[in-house]
């Protein structure tokens, strides 16, 4: 596994854990401001990981 992989993992990782916390506090009636920046910036780690991912290629 390259370096490259394993930042894609963990930004994947992250942007999974906003959006799962953004969501579970905009759900529970929060309609802060808060909420909706952790699913913004969740979205983008977690789809800028996704591309990451995708873009890499393992020469095994």
């Amino acid at each position: 596994m390259s370096v490259k992989s394993i930042f894609g993992i963990l930004l994947t990782l992250v942007g999974l854990v906003g959006l799962i916390y953004g969501g579970m506090d905009l759900t529970s009636g929060g309609v802060a401001r808060a909420s909706w920046v952790y699913l913004l910036m969740g979205g983008i780690f977690f789809f800028s990981g996704i591309s990451l991912i995708r873009s890499t290629k393992d020469a095994t």
